[in-house]
């Protein structure tokens, strides 16, 4: 069993408390599921978390703020159950991000659909010669009339080739470097946008290289105002690396219960391996561990909540130090486990391929350094 105590912190509310027990039950009864075929799954798991409502956490209405508590909350506990439903959840709050924060009316049906399961979402912000360096980006985006038209690539694209709907990132020129930046709102079915290829990667997600070409969009596919794509990319990012660290943190507690049973339950020279103070040692460094993140993800998420305008760093802070320190703990239950450790089929091996890429993805770890450094220094 996980522990809970942290449900009482400060940073928390009871909204919250009983928001993180319903999904626990749901996750319980439902997870995990089958990855044979990652697409069905990935389409599965989002229809099922919108029927029980707990899509509803990943967008804002007009009249609305996205809870970033909430968000960390269903991230952690979907990530300890089952790394996929962390995924599927994850992308209907990150692709339709720029939308709950900038988009307008017409968009927002988008997020109706999204929110209750009905549609997929991506976010289309990577190149392949662009991936930290947002400022770089070469998809061209012109005006022509009444419309937009974009040419040029997108890769690793989380759920590319299953989003009904990508948020999409491309030079429209206004000015040079990252002012010259705008997001759009482009449906699959758009003519000219294709699936370029598949991406297999050690932990199975649908991923994507997209390609771009010619792709018409009327003026309304444009989210906010031309020239503002690097603050809707940046301000996005900033409500979700946190959620990054939630899902770290979920992954982190779960290779901790599983090391404690096994370490319980596993007996050397007639005793088990909990009664060895080098194993009690490396349980309680697991532990401080998990807390210390913990305290990191919901003070970021807190701050956010409480309405600053920007948490860059504390939510560096706990993207970083909750993915690297899943990362030891987790590779301390691979070890604790021996043998069974990187057996396929155990829940530690799973989550060894699982958390690798948090450290990359949405800003990879010493990207995060930088910006805590330049914080720091300002």
């Amino acid at each position: 069993m996980a522990d809970e105590s942290y449900l009482n912190w400060p940073f928390l509310e009871a909204r919250h408390r009983d928001l993180a027990r319903a999904a626990r039950e749901w996750a319980r009864a439902h997870l995990p599921v089958a990855h044979e075929d990652v697409d069905a799954a990935c389409r599965g798991l989002v229809r099922a978390l919108g029927r029980a409502g707990h899509l509803l956490v990943t967008g804002a209405g007009a009249d609305e703020t996205l809870d970033v508590r909430s968000l960390c909350l269903m991230r952690e506990t979907l990530a300890y159950h089952d790394g996929l439903a962390d995924f599927a959840f994850a992308m209907q709050g990150l692709g339709m991000g720029a939308v709950s924060l900038f988009g307008s009316p017409e968009q927002r049906r988008w997020l109706d659909r999204t929110r209750a399961g009905e549609a997929i979402a991506a976010f289309a912000l990577t190149e392949p010669a662009s991936g930290s360096d947002v400022a770089n980006i070469a998809m061209t985006a012109r005006r022509e009339g009444d419309h937009w038209v974009l040419d040029g690539e997108k890769t690793w694209i989380s759920n590319g080739g299953i989003a009904d709907v990508y948020t999409v990132f491309a030079r429209s020129g206004e000015a040079p470097g990252a002012k010259g930046l705008s997001a759009f709102l482009v449906p699959a079915d758009t003519p000219g946008l294709s699936v370029a290829e598949r991406l297999e990667v050690i932990a199975p997600h649908p991923l994507a290289r997209l390609s771009f070409d010619g792709v018409r969009l009327p003026a309304t596919a444009l989210i906010g105002e031309p020239g503002a794509g690097f603050r809707i990319a940046m301000s996005v990012l900033d409500v979700f690396r946190s959620t990054v660290a939630a899902a770290a943190l979920g992954f982190a507690r779960r290779a901790l219960d599983e090391a404690r049973a096994r370490v319980k339950s596993r007996r050397i020279q007639g005793a088990p391996l909990a009664e060895l103070q080098m194993v009690q040692g490396h349980i309680a460094d697991m532990a401080l561990e998990i807390d210390a993140a913990a305290l990191l993800v919901y003070r970021a998420a807190w701050t956010k909540d409480m309405g600053a305008p920007r948490v860059s760093r504390e939510a560096a802070m706990a993207k970083l130090y909750a993915t690297e320190a899943a990362q030891r703990v987790i590779d301390m239950a691979v070890q604790l486990h021996g043998g069974d450790g990187v057996r396929r089929g155990q829940v530690v091996e799973s989550l060894y391929r699982e958390i690798r890429a948090l450290r990359i993805y949405e800003g990879a770890s010493d990207v995060q350094r930088v910006i805590i450094a330049r914080a720091a220094l300002a």
